[in-house]
């Protein structure tokens, strides 16, 4: 039994290696749903699974190419070592950042096994995760530590507060405006 497991799984690999080779580059449209989320075209485009209802009522899953550019990653398809030790579904629809408010989801996220083992994953989770205004390694950092309340609170509300009215007496002097030069946070992986 643990032989044909191995032979299979030989097979398998060897399958992959010769259709990735075959094809050369990775174009998300001719990826099936086993293979389509978490994969990286080979311009450098993540790769997004969409269901759609025919009119029979049918559902039917394709892949399509998003706008979302990786991180110095191309050619890519994730491991299913990944998806599994990240807490990742290869059925995942669209890409999101709800999944992060999901403690069970974030605490495999930054299990060991997937943050060090894992640079697609992360990098795509290092930014959804900044769009909003969180720091990943914090977060993390904030799943072993037990205090990840107030860093959710800050996903929910991206982190920033509006200060209440201000009540003048006198006309208040003009404000000049302030300008910022902010430089992009980077995956762990590339820094």
């Amino acid at each position: 039994m643990a032989s044909s497991f191995r032979i299979l799984s030989v097979l398998a690999i060897a399958l992959a290696i010769c259709v990735q080779g075959t094809l050369g580059e990775i174009a998300c449209e001719h990826l099936d749903q086993d293979t389509c989320a978490y994969a990286i075209s080979s311009a450098g485009k993540r790769c997004v699974l969409e269901k759609r209802v025919k009119r029979t009522g049918e559902e039917a899953y394709t892949c399509r190419t998003s706008e979302i550019e990786a991180d110095r990653l191309r050619n890519w398809i994730e491991t299913d070592q990944c998806i599994k030790a990240c807490g990742l579904d290869r059925k995942s629809l669209g890409i999101s950042t709800d999944s992060l408010l999901e403690s069970r989801f974030a605490q495999q996220l930054c299990s060991p096994q997937c943050y060090y083992s894992c640079p697609n994953v992360i990098d795509l989770y290092f930014n959804l995760a900044a769009a909003e205004g969180v720091f990943l390694p914090k977060l993390c950092e904030a799943q072993e530590g037990n205090a990840r309340r107030g860093l959710m609170a800050d996903i929910k509300s991206s982190g920033f507060v509006a200060p209440g009215p201000v009540k003048y007496t006198v006309a208040p002097a003009p404000v000049e405006p302030v300008k910022y030069t902010v430089s992009p946070a980077m995956s762990p992986y590339y820094n």
